[in-house]
């Protein structure tokens, strides 16, 4: 009976509109690295570096110094690698997932999984040489500035996502909008886009310098910084990397940290149900009851990654004494007993 529910409410589901959720990176244990030539001393070189960034975009830190195995691994990161090759100047190089994962964890590293927020960035950018608010051009999906973004977030393992562009935000994401602390103007232009995470960036040029100022929400959390870098194109891989150090400690997993959680969720309409069952299968989450509006899953995770995927996606924490638990139900109308584990409850 449970599965002809869900299977009517993911039929009705699927006649609304998705809503923002977080996105699968792909190509996350695939590293590019420019090289001078093809030796082997510069491949060797270019090896560890692509070690070193795949570190980041697993950890969202550089760990420097650390653990016998971890140094090892950055001096020889050969058995982690699956194949390598050529393209023009660069090396390519795909890491083994399985190896890889076992070898970190092992290491003691907490890590992040392939499914992220999915990131919508707001760049302003000056015509070069111009240091006036004249010249200030968002770049928009599809605009020649657009495949430079791309790659600076797919090297720093960050799903991403631009506006259009179109005349009304161009009107909109003025210097002082994509700056200021509230971001209420921002939020309601960036609804449309089914974003988790927002980031704003002012980037101009003096000299032949880049430098950008930049501002990041994720949920009711946010950041602000400043960065330089002698060109537009590493200055939009040093502003995704702050964004990726700042994004990824909310969501890492230690290893060994996860534990057995049953997952109470209130107020689930089949607009709602849909959104959950994005979220939560991309955590591994299984649907256990459902009981009219409120819905059960069972998941292996951190109590503390559940609530920042949760609260991204709009749900808060309800206390305990609330409601009465649906872990109560009684479990005589199930084919299957409740089973134990860290109870959560939230609802919309």
């Amino acid at each position: 009976m449970r599965v002809f529910l869900r299977s009517i409410l993911l039929g009705c589901a699927g006649l609304v509109a998705p809503l923002a959720f977080a996105a699968q990176v792909n190509g996350l244990y695939q590293v590019t690295e420019a090289v001078s030539s093809q030796q082997p001393e510069e491949r060797a070189q270019a090896l560890q570096r692509a070690f070193d960034t795949l570190l980041l975009r697993l950890t969202g830190s550089d760990l420097e110094g650390g653990q016998d195995e971890l140094a090892a691994l950055r001096k020889n990161p050969q058995p982690l690698v699956r194949q390598y090759a050529y393209e023009g100047d660069s090396l390519v190089v795909d890491f083994d997932p399985v190896a890889t994962e076992q070898r970190l964890r092992q290491a003691g590293l907490a890590l992040w999984g392939q499914n992220r927020p999915a990131l919508l960035l707001w760049w302003l950018g000056r015509a070069p040489g111009n240091v006036e608010d004249d010249g200030a051009q968002l770049i928009g999906d599809g605009q020649a500035g657009a495949p430079m973004l791309r790659e600076a977030a797919r090297h720093r393992g960050l799903p991403l996502r631009l506006p259009l562009a179109d005349l009304q935000e161009q009107l909109l994401a003025t210097p002082e909008t994509l700056t200021q602390a509230d971001a209420g103007t921002l939020h309601d232009a960036s609804a449309r886009y089914d974003a988790d995470a927002l980031l704003a960036v002012l980037a101009s040029e003096r000299d032949g310098e880049w430098s950008a100022a930049w501002r990041l929400w994720l949920g009711e959390e946010n950041t602000q910084g400043k960065v330089a870098a002698p060109s537009q194109e590493a200055l939009a891989d040093a502003v995704l990397l702050a964004a990726s150090r700042f994004i990824a400690p909310h969501y890492v997993v230690a290893p060994g940290a996860a534990e057995q959680i049953v997952l109470e969720v209130s107020g689930v309409d089949v607009e709602r149900f849909a959104e959950l069952e994005r979220l939560l299968g991309a955590m591994g989450a299984t649907l256990s009851r459902m009981d009219g509006e409120r819905l059960v899953y069972r998941l292996q995770s951190r109590p503390e990654q559940v609530r920042a995927q949760l609260r991204v996606a709009g749900l808060h924490e309800l206390e305990h004494e609330q409601e009465p638990a649906m872990a109560e139900v009684s479990a005589e109308a199930e084919d299957e007993p409740v089973e134990e584990g860290t109870l959560m409850r939230f609802g919309w």
